[in-house]
Formats: C-alpha cells, sequence, structure tokens
C-alpha cells in the first residue's frame, strides 16, 4: 500500500510539471476537444475556458491574465498538499514504530542495544503443550514418592529426589499474552530469547508474563511458590516473566533435565548481560526460569503498575 501511494505522489508530481509547458497544454486540449462526447457549445465553452488558463502562461498575457495564473498555482499546490495528507494519514503505523518511538524516548539504552529493530514476540504457546508438561511431571514425581514408600532408602538424608525449589504447579492459569508486558523489559526478554535461538539452539516460551495482585497474593500462600504478594512482585508491573523450553515441538519444564538445566543456566547468563535479574541466583527460592527488569526508580503501587501496564498495552493498540 505505501509503495502504491509513493508512485501515485512521483506520478502527480511529474503530472503537474508537465501541465506547465504551454504547448503541451494546447495540444492536449485540442486532443480532449476531438474525443469528448459532448455537443458542439458545450465543446467550445469548454475550449474557451481551457483556453484562457492555457494563454494565461503564455509571455503575452503575463500582465493581463495574471489572476488566472494564480488559479494554475493555486491547482497545483492544493493537488500536492492533497496527495502528502493523503499520504500521510493512509501510511501504516505498525506495532514495531511505536514501540520503537517509545523506546527511543523513555528507554534509549535498549533502543541502543536493539540498534533501532524492535523485536516482535513469538506466538502464544499452545495451552495443551503446557498442560503436558505439567503432567509429566506431576507424574515423575508420583512415581519416586510411590517408589520412596514400597523401597525407603536407608539414610533418608540421601532423599534428593524431590525439587526444592520453586513450584511450577501454579502455572496452568497464567497469563501467556505480551500485551501486558512493558517494553522496557519485553525488548530485553526478546533480545534473550533472541540469542538462546540464534547462538545455543533453545528456543524459549512465554509461561507467565503480568500476574495480577490476586493472582500474587494467592501464590504467595504456597512458600515454595513464591513469597512476595500483591504489588511486591514485578509481574505486576509487566517487568517480569517465568519461561521455559520447547524442544521436539514440546514444552519442557522440568528443571532435573540436564538439557533444560544447561539452557536454564546460558538463560539466566544472557538475561544478566542485558541488565535483567536472574531468579536462579536468589538465595531463598531459586527461580531458574525467572527474569525481571528492576526498573531505576520504579514506586511499587498499584498505580505505577497501572501505567506501566497500560504502557505495554499501547503498543497492542497501534496494530
Amino acid at each position: 500500500m505505501i509503495y502504491f501511494i509513493l508512485s501515485s505522489f512521483i506520478l502527480l508530481s511529474i503530472g503537474m510539471l508537465v501541465l506547465v509547458f504551454h504547448e503541451f497544454r494546447t495540444h492536449l486540449m485540442n486532443l480532449f476537444t476531438q474525443i469528448l462526447p459532448y455537443s458542439k457549445n458545450r465543446i467550445l465553452a469548454a475550449k474557451h475556458v481551457s483556453w484562457e488558463f492555457n494563454l494565461a502562461a503564455s509571455s503575452e498575457k503575463i500582465q493581463s491574465h495574471w489572476h488566472i495564473q494564480q488559479w494554475w498555482i493555486l491547482l497545483a499546490a492544493l493537488l500536492l498538499f492533497s496527495s502528502i495528507v493523503i499520504f500521510t494519514l493512509t501510511r501504516p503505523i505498525t506495532a514495531s514504530t511505536f514501540e520503537a518511538n517509545y523506546l527511543r524516548k523513555v528507554d534509549p539504552q535498549i533502543y541502543t542495544l536493539l540498534d533501532g529493530q524492535v523485536l516482535a514476540p513469538p506466538p502464544e504457546v499452545e495451552e495443551y503443550l503446557i498442560e503436558e508438561a505439567l503432567q509429566a511431571e506431576a507424574n515423575y514425581y508420583a512415581n519416586v514418592i510411590s517408589a520412596q514408600v514400597i523401597n525407603p532408602l536407608p539414610n533418608p538424608a540421601e532423599d534428593v529426589h524431590l525439587p526444592a525449589g520453586h513450584s511450577h504447579s501454579d502455572i496452568s492459569s497464567a497469563d501467556r499474552k505480551w500485551n501486558k508486558i512493558n517494553p522496557r523489559y519485553k525488548q530485553r526478554l526478546l533480545m534473550v530469547f533472541k540469542i538462546m535461538r540464534e547462538q545455543h539452539g533453545y528456543e524459549l516460551v512465554l509461561l507467565e508474563g503480568y500476574r495480577s495482585p490476586e493472582r500474587q497474593n494467592s501464590l504467595s500462600v504456597n512458600p515454595n511458590t513464591t513469597r512476595a504478594k500483591g504489588y511486591q512482585s514485578y509481574h505486576q508491573f509487566g517487568l517480569a516473566a517465568d519461561v521455559a523450553f520447547k524442544r521436539n515441538g514440546k514444552v519442557v519444564i522440568s528443571e532435573r533435565d540436564p538439557w533444560a538445566m544447561r539452557g536454564y543456566e546460558l538463560y539466566g547468563q544472557i538475561a544478566e548481560s542485558v541488565g535483567l535479574t536472574w531468579g536462579g541466583r536468589w538465595k531463598s527460592i531459586k527461580d531458574y526460569g525467572h527474569t525481571e527488569y528492576r526498573m531505576p526508580g520504579l514506586r511499587k503501587t498499584a498505580e505505577m503498575a497501572n501505567q506501566l501496564i497500560n504502557e505495554g498495552q499501547l503498543q497492542a493498540s497501534a496494530n
């Protein structure tokens, strides 16, 4: 569409330049006189008006027809101005254009890192893949518990099968959309996605982005999941996310998988290199798939959360 509008504008400009030539306009009017299917009187009247306009640009009529010459200038200016307005109003404002302008203003650091190339989020992961991954983990630990009941270990201190870190059982109802994630964090996270895919062959999927304060409070009941309450977590501000991996068409959440654990280590290193905080460094609850952007000067209030979430949704509304 943009190429069509640009081509039309160029052709219009060339046409206006051609029409200023006196001889060409004379030839053109004579041609129209021969082919237009009007009565003789109408043709003569139209020819007379056209001839007056045509003569207005000749050197002999510069003084006597100066007022008609102004109409030529006005007509040319009107056509050119209209084409510029049409081009401006119909030029597509893409989501990437909107987000690039936003980041250039509020976060020049990430804008510089991106070199102006705003990254687009991947498609949302299919829900059934998440359910399959959760079920596989549940089945594994159910089998571990059953085996320990039947054949208890002689030394209970050696029982290291059950996870001691972050619980994944809470993500089945999580928000996996990108539209509420603030662009300052989203572009850093997408850059990590890109590096992980291109340099290390890991495909990442979003398990949870924005989290409501109500959901945060419900999760904080389980100390193995989180200890942060509503508006204490960066999730409520669109500045945090939990991710997992996708291998052979399936989501891999398990931290007992050596391939996935290696991926989490790489993920943490790359995330920290672009200014993110990685949950794998935490002492109390290690959350290997979690990163967050600790925005300087952030006030953890409901008003600030609404502002940052709305900034993420402004980009989505530009589509």
